[in-house]
């Protein structure tokens, strides 16, 4: 028996929206893209446009959506929704501006790491597993392909620090940038980060 052909992932997060000028959650709720968040997508389509796509994958709430749609079209690639990409559920905090939330009650939220859940909304771990069920079961349906997945910083900050294992605790070091394009392969040895941050 060969070697499984290893499928390449490309995640990245949704171009900025009035909320994320609002400094509000965004959780399950949405809120359109901003003028900017606009030509953010469309430069990034022309900087992903040097790769050969296969296929391209977003969640399916509205911003990713619409990012999606705006990259897609320079792309020439059509794209497909899946919602297990959904950003983790934020419950009773989602659309509200986190200088709004009880910081004690937030803190005690972080301190449970993986554990952390928002009163009526999900955990971390949870987001950590329904997104890397989506990515093995994308590389099993499509080997050796290469994807663009476009989804949202909570899901992407879980897959990655699941893979490295992290504790995802407020006192690690910060890894991830926004609006950067974030590596991951799928091969015989299952989910791997392949590189982190390449600028878009």
């Amino acid at each position: 028996m060969g070697a499984r052909p290893t499928t390449h992932f490309a995640l990245m997060r949704h171009a900025e929206t009035t909320w994320t000028q609002e400094k509000r959650v965004h959780g399950r709720k949405d809120a359109p893209l901003t003028p900017r968040g606009r030509e953010q997508a469309a430069g990034w389509a022309a900087i992903l446009k040097r790769y050969h796509w296969d296929h391209l994958v977003a969640s399916d709430l509205g911003r990713t959506r619409r990012t999606a749609a705006l990259i897609s079209q320079v792309l020439g690639v059509s794209f497909s929704l899946e919602p297990r990409l959904r950003e983790q559920d934020w419950g009773c905090w989602s659309g509200v501006r986190f200088v709004e939330i009880d910081p004690e009650e937030l803190q005690a939220q972080e301190q449970r790491g993986w554990e952390f859940r928002p009163r009526g909304g999900e955990s971390r771990l949870e987001v950590s597993e329904r997104a890397r069920q989506v990515l093995v079961e994308f590389a099993e349906r499509w080997p050796g392909r290469r994807i663009l997945v476009i989804t949202h910083e909570g899901v992407i900050r879980c897959l990655l620090y699941s893979l490295l294992h992290r504790d995802f605790m407020r006192d690690e070091p910060r890894l991830l940038e926004s609006y950067r394009l974030h590596w991951i392969s799928h091969g015989t040895e299952g989910l791997r980060i392949h590189r982190l941050n390449e600028l878009l």
